[in-house]
């Protein structure tokens, strides 16, 4: 009865697990060692060091002369092949973020104690599985010019990936992107597409923008990333569309920092036509709307205790005045005056004045029976008018609150258009720390925090209005990672 009672247990448990994908945002090492002759050799020690670290992993060759590092963090690492009889060979390489690596030694006959250490780069070739796609390192990362510092735009660096961008106010259905998939990858729509952020899952399930986590990554944090395009291997965890894999910067045996500061002005910027045309109408100067962009940061990293204990912190603040075109339906002066205009069924425009616009002679050609008032039903018995003859005083001094129209719009009779630059401010802080921490040369362990800090207000309804909507995001997320080979 007990094993009965412990086998529901077990089938409850993962009937309502939830799906826990495996962990990307690592990578792996392997090759053969062989003599001179091509002939394997077995029992050869191989070690793998990352100098900026101190981290170090050794392991032995098989019957075949193969060797294997499965699971390790991205970056530059030392590889050395020794075997007794044999000079020690060294080969240094970059290795990146989902790709697995394999890097061959042949090892010479020992004359005296020797050691041979390569110095060029040494090539290193996935030949572990049909994935394809490029990881790009840290070095790229940080030479490549980026308008902006947006990282999605590093994503697109490679054939059959598009990236079209997207807007932070999509407020309005106007405000979005004319190719709603934000970008592709081999045609793919960006909502089939799979992001994580060392190997945890940062999709935007709400948004399912291209490229883009829940949680914002900066060009200063980012140590490295790779877009599988197709054939990705089944350590990357779902979807069928791209796999876009970004790893966070880590701490090393060095103190290294950052400070940036990127600032954008109006100098040279073109003013829209409708706004130009509207500020002339109103005898203002011609002045192009607001495009102020400030992006500045700083980021810090390096060890705690050597060879140990890692941190690298990071903040990114971006600041946006920026004005965009609004165009609103406001009354005419002749439906402020209360004149009602509809086109009848020959063309012609007919005025229905109010008994006001008549006395003053504003309505030239009319006559008694043009009155709003005398069309009321209402006001035929013994001259009564319940609501008052004519237009309603009240709705007429709500209709004079709005501005006259200066542009076109509206019905062109009783309404017309009013275009105006509004502003549009954008408000985005990121804050980031990471932890690494060596335990052994089998155990790394780390833990990353994100937090964002962002408030985007909605363009006015009109002048002087407060925003018309406050999107503010307080998005967080904590990582841990518990590596044992």
């Amino acid at each position: 009865m007990r094993h009965w009672k412990a086998l529901w247990a077990v089938t409850l448990i993962l009937g309502f697990a939830d799906c826990v994908p495996a962990q990307t945002g690592l990578t792996s090492l392997r090759g053969t060692v062989t003599d001179p002759a091509g002939a394997v050799v077995p029992g050869a020690q191989a070690e793998l060091k990352n100098n900026a670290t101190g981290f170090h992993s050794t392991t032995k060759t098989d019957s075949n002369g193969a060797y294997e590092f499965p699971q390790i963090s991205p970056g530059r690492y030392t590889i050395t092949a020794t075997m007794t009889g044999f000079a020690a060979q060294s080969k240094q390489a970059e290795l990146l973020v989902s790709q697995p690596a394999t890097i061959n030694f042949i090892l010479s006959i020992q004359e005296s104690k020797s050691v041979v250490e390569v110095s060029s780069e040494a090539q290193t070739i996935n030949a572990t599985d049909a994935s394809i796609g490029n990881s790009v390192s840290n070095a790229t990362v940080e030479s490549l010019p980026m308008e902006g510092r947006n990282v999605p735009d590093l994503l697109s660096l490679q054939p059959g990936v598009l990236y079209l961008g997207q807007k932070f106010n999509n407020i309005s259905s106007s405000n979005r992107d004319t190719d709603s998939r934000s970008g592709a990858v081999a045609g793919a729509r960006s909502d089939q597409s799979n992001v994580t952020l060392d190997g945890i899952d940062n999709n935007d399930q709400r948004q399912g923008y291209a490229f883009t986590g829940v949680l914002r990554s900066t060009l200063d944090s980012l140590q490295e990333f790779r877009v599988t395009t197709s054939d990705a291997s089944a350590d990357n965890g779902r979807s069928s569309g791209a796999q876009v894999v970004l790893v966070t910067k880590s701490g090393t045996n060095q103190l290294h920092g950052s400070a940036y500061e990127y600032n954008r002005t109006n100098f040279g910027h073109a003013n829209d036509f409708f706004n130009k045309t509207a500020q002339l109408q109103a005898g203002l100067p011609n002045k192009a709307p607001a495009l102020i962009r400030n992006t500045f940061g700083a980021s810090l990293g390096g060890p705690i205790k050597k060879d140990k204990l890692f941190f690298f912190l990071n903040y990114e603040g971006q600041r946006t005045a920026e004005n965009k075109q609004v165009t609103q339906t406001v009354p005419t002066q002749s439906f402020r005056d209360g004149n009602l205009k509809y086109l009848a069924t020959n063309g012609n425009v007919v005025t229905l004045c109010s008994s006001a616009s008549i006395s003053k002679n504003a309505c030239p050609n009319a006559s008694p029976k043009d009155d709003l008032a005398a069309m009321d039903p209402n006001c035929q018995a013994a001259g009564t008018c319940p609501w008052g003859a004519g237009a309603n005083p009240n709705s007429l001094a709500t209709f004079s609150a709005y501005p006259l129209p200066n542009t076109f719009g509206g019905d062109g009779l009783n309404t017309g258009g009013f275009t105006f630059s509004a502003p549009n401010p954008i408000t985005l802080n990121t804050y980031l720390a990471k932890v690494d921490y060596e335990l052994s040369s089998h155990m790394h362990l780390f833990a990353r925090g994100i937090q964002q800090g962002d408030r985007i207000s909605g363009a006015p309804q009109f002048p002087g209005d407060p925003p018309s909507s406050e999107i503010t995001d307080t998005s967080k997320g904590i990582a841990a990672g518990h590596l044992w080979t």
